[in-house]
């Protein structure tokens, strides 16, 4: 049923009411209703509204934030599709890009995603929920659009309309700990790349958070490491590569104790950017990409070094506790991100 000019349906008078009101609890409850009756095109509508709202002062954009992220996360992949903007999901607990990832297929959104960094971040998102695309318009994150044979399964998060659930990888291990006191001082190195890239891979702990990070680099095995870390003791057990990675990945794609959540594509990235840092191959990044290379000499790396958990008994909240050991060079990498709410 629309109004005698047919511009709207009489039921926008209640949006539009709300709007004008900046009714946020009317607004949800709308929300609500519309997605559970389905009407895609009555939500794009009330995104769109609350939107416009908020250049004339008033202060809905929680609304239209709640509203996109719903459309993104539940309406058929054209609508989901009309949300991914330059200026959309800015406020949205997880980048859009990957909330829509969650219940579409690549063959799905495919045709519908306009070439640039959201398709990308859209089709590497997919890569981690076991789809694969092929496309090189896709690949803007220098990656690989498939899980090579010495990755993990990405753990990725579910989101709901509460909001999202990404449990660390950590919670299900069962660890077999070794008492291990730290050794005597070693020699310590001065490694930027990996200090960078450490930081780099969880950024929103320590810039929207409380957290901070910190790398060492030393001759010497795990307790050289320890001690490096300033650790006069803790507890040591050996993981594989592939656990060593997904909690890498993992810390990578999440915004730590109050920062915003950056997605499974970056933590990926993140993840094989430190792995080329340990490897001392960050200056070669272009040359292996170009060459096609880059996938081999990344997991190269990651199979040549040996990996431990540690914990010190100060580990609360968002947790990095790793040591990488190159048994070939004599050198060890601690490699600690801590941040609590």
């Amino acid at each position: 049923m629309t109004r005698d000019d047919g511009t709207q349906p009489v039921a926008d008078d209640e949006l539009d009411a709300l709007v004008d009101r900046a009714d946020l609890d009317g607004l949800v409850r709308l929300i609500d209703a519309r997605c559970a009756s389905r009407d895609w095109d009555g939500l794009i509508r009330v995104r769109s509204r609350c939107r416009a709202a908020t250049t004339t002062g008033r202060q809905v954009w929680p609304t239209a934030t709640l509203a996109e992220y719903r459309i993104a996360l539940w309406a058929p992949a054209a609508a989901a599709c009309s949300v991914l903007g330059e200026d959309s999901g800015r406020f949205t607990i997880g980048p859009l890009t990957e909330v829509i990832a969650q219940h579409h297929s690549w063959d799905e959104l495919s045709a519908l995603l306009e070439s640039g960094p959201r398709r990308s971040f859209v089709a590497h998102e997919r890569v981690l929920r076991g789809d694969t695309p092929i496309e090189d318009d896709a690949s803007g994150l220098d990656l690989p659009l498939r899980l090579l044979d010495w990755e993990p399964a990405y753990a990725v998060p579910t989101y709901n309309d509460e909001g999202v659930a990404s449990p660390c990888p950590t919670d299900r291990w069962q660890d077999d700990w070794i008492p291990v006191s730290s050794a005597g001082s070693a020699m310590t190195i001065d490694d930027s790349s990996v200090t960078s890239a450490l930081r780099s891979l969880v950024e929103p702990w320590t810039s929207a958070s409380n957290g901070r990070a910190e790398s060492v680099a030393v001759e010497g095995d795990a307790s050289h490491a320890l001690r490096a870390l300033g650790l006069n003791s803790a507890r040591l057990t050996p993981i594989d590569s592939r656990d060593a990675l997904s909690w890498l990945a993992w810390c990578g794609a999440s915004g730590g104790a109050h920062g915003r959540r950056r997605g499974g594509a970056l933590g990926r990235f993140g993840t094989w950017w430190l792995l080329a840092a340990l490897g001392g191959i960050t200056d070669d990044w272009n040359e292996l990409v170009d060459d096609g290379e880059l996938g081999v000499e990344v997991g190269a790396v990651s199979g040549s070094l040996r990996w431990f958990r540690f914990d010190d008994g100060a580990t609360t909240g968002y947790d990095l506790s790793l040591i990488a050991v190159d048994p070939i060079d004599g050198l060890s990498y601690g490699l600690m991100a801590r941040d609590s709410a």
